[in-house]
């Protein structure tokens, strides 16, 4: 459907309006209907509090703007303040239920939680309106299951009889055909594989080779920007300090008087205006570090080098001090702009805003601030043996861990990743499964499916029903040989994705080596790399089968050397190897021979710790 669709996405929270949360959900959906409908546009975003009759207002307001689709998103639950549903219901002419249904049927195949969900959704005059959860997560997967429906609802509401047509052809020739994928006897099967053995070093360059860093830009509040990177040059509004301002706790005084008696005039405190009465070379002024100076004083004579001469009749304040130094010329004071002249640049595009960066930024006077936006992330776990890690298990059954570890473990660099479920080894399970993931994500982390198996369709399932290109297929190392990485086209969007392997730990390392430098790049940053250092193994390493081995150790800095303590057996399916673990110890292909004298390099994944 190449007819345009105008959207509008309301938040709606009480934190976020107050601005004690920052509004991810909202950015997020414009995000996702940007990818899903490029053509298409947002024409208004806003925040409200959960308040009915203030939703209410918003949605008629936009509903005469004669907006094809209202996303809402947030007060669907069950506290006293969830009103969204309410003040939907208020304003419809006609409800549409089945919208709904669709979200929450899917959406309990994910989560039981999802039951407590209150969607409501209809029609205002020619404008579809969808309520979606507030969490960033469940509102892109609720969008995810009926996205492919707004077109062809827009159509119908507007009477457009041949965009219903074009669209729902697009949409079952999509994603709704069985996979190209025939599985084959298992006597007809690879034995062994087309795809040459890379070097992880040669994996990596790979990999970055294909990322374009995002040219994309959002704004966002400061307070919610720590690890983001500058999408501007940051110059300063004001000069700091904004006045002469006393860098002691002392007295401002004239310096050419010299040392020797000074009346005390007044007192000045950090905050006070300034004393534009001039100071008189017999006179001080009693001043708190920070405080500006009065017209006049040139010096600040610290109170240590002062002593008291003469208090007032009722014996409560100082009448005169007595300077014991001669005061020098500017001493203890900062000048107007001594530490950020005004107009000058404070912060360069690209830096990685730590903490100091967002104290230099509300310094200046920034609430707000441009950053490069974050590529969308899904992770997928394949396996007819997956169940749910709520689930009682069956014969011959496991739980999904490496999701949740996958999902947390982007989120400790920083990056949030959606969980697009589990997928059947078979072909058009899977096939359906990443036309939904690819759907809502810019890229696409899946585990399993990716070695020499009979059900391993991953490479099979890309390239036939995806067009994807296979950069690599096996990678020599240990653990994660059969690591894969592609790239393809889908809806006019280039996406990444992962093929990680199924064992836990295997899909750990790949995810620190390969994963996390691509998300670094892609943010506009330069190569990344994990520190390195060399360590000793204070064990015997396990036995090499010619491969790159990757030891999780924990590693402890003593003595001015690096010493390296292997987490037990190192089996990849043991995901106790990587608990405790802060580094990686890199053992040779070529390894011969143990010895306490040698040295491995070694990759820092976590704090030292005595």
């Amino acid at each position: 459907m190449d007819k345009q669709i105008t959207f509008g996405v309301l938040t709606v929270s009480d934190s976020c309006y107050k601005g004690i949360k920052q509004d991810l959900a909202g950015p997020a959906l414009c995000q996702e209907i940007d990818n899903k409908f490029p053509t298409s546009k947002v024409l208004f975003q806003e925040i409200v509090p959960d308040e009915q009759k203030q939703i209410e207002h918003t949605l008629l307001s936009w509903c005469l703007q004669e907006l094809n689709v209202i996303i809402t998103t947030g007060g669907t639950g069950c506290s006293p303040r969830d009103v969204t549903p309410e003040a939907t219901k208020a304003i419809l002419e006609k409800e549409v239920p089945g919208i709904a249904q669709v979200m929450l049927s899917n959406s309990l195949a994910i989560t039981p939680k999802a039951m407590l969900s209150r969607s409501a959704c209809g029609i205002r005059n020619k404008t579809l309106i969808i309520n979606l959860p507030g969490s960033t997560k469940g509102a892109r997967e609720c969008f995810s299951f009926i996205s492919s429906s707004i077109p062809h609802a827009v159509a119908l509401i507007n009477d457009d009889v041949i965009s219903v047509t074009t669209e729902h052809i697009l949409i079952q020739g999509e994603c709704s055909e069985p996979s190209k994928v025939s599985t084959n006897a298992p006597i007809n099967r690879d034995r062994r594989s087309p795809y040459p053995l890379k070097e992880v070093d040669e994996a990596l360059e790979i990999i970055l080779q294909e990322c374009s860093p995002t040219a994309e830009i959002e704004q966002i509040r400061i307070e919610n920007a720590l690890h983001r990177v500058l999408a501007e040059d940051i110059y300063s509004k004001d000069p700091l300090p904004p006045f002469r301002a006393s860098i002691k706790d002392g007295y401002a005084v004239r310096a050419k008087a010299g040392s020797g008696i000074r009346i005390v005039r007044a007192s000045v405190a950090a905050g006070d205006q300034p004393n534009s009465l001039p100071l008189n070379y017999d006179e001080a002024v009693r001043i708190s570090t920070g405080a500006p100076l009065p017209d006049g004083a040139d010096a600040v004579v610290q109170v240590e080098d002062t002593e008291l001469a003469a208090v007032t009749p009722d014996g409560n304040e100082e009448l005169k001090i007595n300077l014991l130094v001669e005061p020098v010329l500017g001493q203890d004071i900062r000048e107007v702009g001594t530490d950020i002249p005004v107009n000058s640049k404070v912060l360069s595009k690209k830096d990685v805003l730590s903490a100091s960066h967002i104290g230099v930024l509300a310094t200046v006077g920034y609430t707000k601030v441009k950053v490069f936006r974050q590529n969308s992330i899904g992770i997928l776990s394949t396996g007819n043996e997956l169940r749910s890690h709520h689930d009682t298990l069956g014969p011959g059954q496991i739980r999904d861990s490496n999701k949740l570890t996958l999902i947390n473990l982007l989120r400790q660099y920083n990056y949030n990743a959606s969980d697009c479920g589990v997928a059947k080894d078979e072909p058009t399970s899977l096939k359906n499964a990443l036309c939904k993931a690819l759907s809502a994500n810019d890229i696409v982390i899946t585990t399993g499916g990716v070695s020499m198996g009979e059900f391993d369709l991953i490479k099979k399932v890309l390239v036939s029903d995806f067009g994807a290109l296979i950069h690599f297929g096996r990678v020599n190392m240990k653990p994660g040989k059969p690591t894969t990485f592609a790239t393809l086209h889908f809806r006019n969007k280039r996406k990444l994705v992962f093929g990680l392997p199924g064992n836990p730990v295997s899909a750990c390392v790949t995810s620190l080596l390969f994963v996390i430098p691509c998300l670094k790049f892609l943010e506009r940053r330069n190569k990344y790399k994990f520190p390195v250092v060399q360590s000793f193994l204070t064990t015997e390493p396990p036995k090499s089968d010619g491969r790159p081995s990757y030891l999780r150790a924990e590693v402890k800095f003593s003595n001015g050397s690096f010493s390296a303590t292997t987490t037990g057996n190192q089996m990849s399916s043991r995901i106790n190897s990587l608990v405790g673990a802060n580094g990686l110890v890199l053992v040779p292909g070529n390894y011969k021979q143990y010895s306490q004298y040698e040295t491995f390099h070694t990759i820092l994944i976590g704090d030292l710790i005595d």
